[in-house]
């Protein structure tokens, strides 16, 4: 019940958010879906005048339904850019292969008989088409849609990532900030336009033969009216903002922002984690948010807006580790301390750099740094039978340095055996890896323990101060005495969230903090 009742007040706080994702959602659905009958349908019925088509035409619809979704809309984007058109033509592929075949199955299904007496009695090709064959085929037709529909709807949610809205956006922010009410406030509108949809078109399929191609028809006129549903008037402003999901949600992150600086003219768009820094270095939008030791700022040019009201809290990177593992080897705890404060931010930026922008290996970033400081030892000789350390790391290049950081030391130094879990995804997935004990160790962010995980009351946040000791402190007691995990010491570098622009774009505006930038926003 206190779920329920917490998702009814983020319904009812986030009412005008709901709806305008909603309509994106039903916009995204109907284009694609219009798009897929144009070409399904006249395709459908072409094989069925060339069956020998059929197995290829179905072959390559059916590889493209297998192709998975984000990889699909990652290739598009190059070609289409971030908004609705790589979304719009995705959901596109996938609606074509149920259209396709059930039309062509629908046509195939009629009778010869049937046919045969049409012809008997003069009607042409073209005629035996439109009035026989069409009509007695409408209601599989009309499943392959019904099927196409409810697929769209689904995947649609995935919109989120390229900037194309729909309901997807809380379901991925709720994931990213580890928020059940916040998934369900998208999941369950997602479904239940699906099973709407669903019962509609359920309904449509029900008909007379006759009165269920009158209403075909006024399907495929109100399908461009939904789709234009996406083409209603958005909030504008002078700059376009592109947000990851997490950040979106975060108390630290844009609601943070908005209440401190005032950035309530600073329309937004969600964005993938990876596709941010893409979408600035190519003008689609102006700002995002970023990390302060990443290598592509210096790759593409961007500027950090510095956070003079200090709303970003510290964000020292930390080992977190299961004490059982140091318990069983104690050996592991001098080896593991040997990178104590030993990452400057400049030197994880210049790593960071490397790998994101100069596209070296992490395994090869991070023997390279261990050689320079004097840290490295060639891998033992595997023993058969030793204990495995299991090592995690979530989705982005400087995880997996870390995380090979650790692993060259641990193969160097003992003879324990080594597996890597890297691009576990985001905050959550590795923090319950780590409590289930599929991983024994990964790197985590202060600030991040201390606002995803730990959430602790504003009050206490406030106590902090957004002092780098006190925020370690109060993490490693309260992961001690929640969930028996350990924070280590530091690596030494900060990397906080921070707001990225153009440099070029910042310097001709006059943008170099996040003041200049609300104030640029109020003019």
């Amino acid at each position: 019940m206190e779920r329920l009742s917490a998702l009814f007040t983020f319904w009812r706080e986030q009412a005008g958010k709901l709806g305008e994702q909603t309509v994106q959602h039903i916009g995204l659905t109907a284009g694609s879906l219009l798009l897929g009958v144009l070409l399904g349908v006249p395709l459908g019925l072409f094989l069925s005048r060339r069956p020998r088509w059929a197995p290829a035409v179905l072959g390559v619809a059916g590889v493209l339904q297998t192709v998975p979704s984000i990889a699909l809309l990652g290739f598009l984007i190059p070609l289409l850019g971030i908004g609705p058109k790589p979304a719009i033509f995705a959901l596109f592929l996938y609606s074509l292969l149920p259209i396709i075949r059930n039309t062509f199955e629908g046509i195939r299904g009629v009778s010869p008989a049937v046919v045969e007496a049409a012809r008997g009695l003069g009607l042409t090709d073209g005629q035996v088409l439109r009035r026989v064959e069409l009509p007695l085929a409408l209601p599989v037709l009309m499943a392959g849609i019904r099927t196409a529909t409810v697929i769209n709807v689904g995947v649609a949610t995935l919109a989120a990532y390229v900037a194309a809205g729909g309901l997807g956006e809380f379901i991925f922010g709720g994931i990213a900030l580890n928020n059940p009410v916040m998934i369900l406030a998208g999941a369950l509108p997602a479904a239940g336009l699906a099973l709407a949809f669903d019962a509609l078109l359920g309904g449509v399929q029900k008909l007379s033969t006759k009165r269920l191609g009158q209403v075909v028809a006024g399907v495929l006129v109100a399908l461009p009216l939904l789709g234009g549903l996406y083409l209603l008037p958005r909030t504008t402003g002078k700059l376009l903002a592109g947000f990851s999901p997490e950040f979106v949600g975060r108390a630290d992150g844009l609601p943070g922002l908005t209440k401190s600086y005032g950035l309530t003219h600073l329309p937004s768009v969600v964005l993938a984690p990876a596709l941010v820094y893409e979408a600035a270095r190519h003008a689609d939008v102006d700002v995002i948010d970023g990390y302060s030791t990443d290598g592509r700022i210096r790759a593409y040019g961007l500027r950090v807006l510095r956070d003079d009201r200090r709303v970003f809290p510290p964000y020292y990177a930390v080992p977190v580790i299961r004490p059982a593992l140091l318990r069983e080897h104690p050996e592991l705890g001098p080896i593991l301390a040997k990178l104590d404060n030993q990452i400057a931010d400049s030197v994880m930026t210049d790593l960071n750099y490397r790998a994101d922008y100069l596209h070296q290996e992490p395994k090869a970033i991070a023997e390279a740094f261990l050689r320079r400081r004097g840290l490295w030892a060639a891998p033992r000789a595997a023993v058969a039978g030793a204990p495995v350390v299991k090592l995690g790391s979530k989705i982005f290049a400087e995880q997996y340095i870390l995380a090979e950081m650790y692993a060259a030391l641990i193969r160097g130094n003992t003879d324990l055996a080594v597996e890597t879990k890297t691009g576990l995804g985001g905050t959550t997935i590795c923090f319950e890896a780590l409590r289930s004990g599929a991983i024994d160790m990964y790197p985590e962010y202060t600030g991040t323990g201390l606002l995803v995980l730990l959430q602790p009351r504003a009050a206490v946040v406030d106590s902090l101060g957004g002092r780098p000791a006190a925020v370690l402190g109060y993490v490693r007691a309260e992961f001690r005495r929640r969930f028996g995990l350990e924070w280590l010491a530091p690596l030494g570098f900060n990397n906080t969230y921070a707001l990225l622009m153009r440099g070029r774009q910042a310097r001709e505006l006059g943008i170099g903090s996040v003041s200049d930038l609300g104030g640029y926003l109020r003019k």
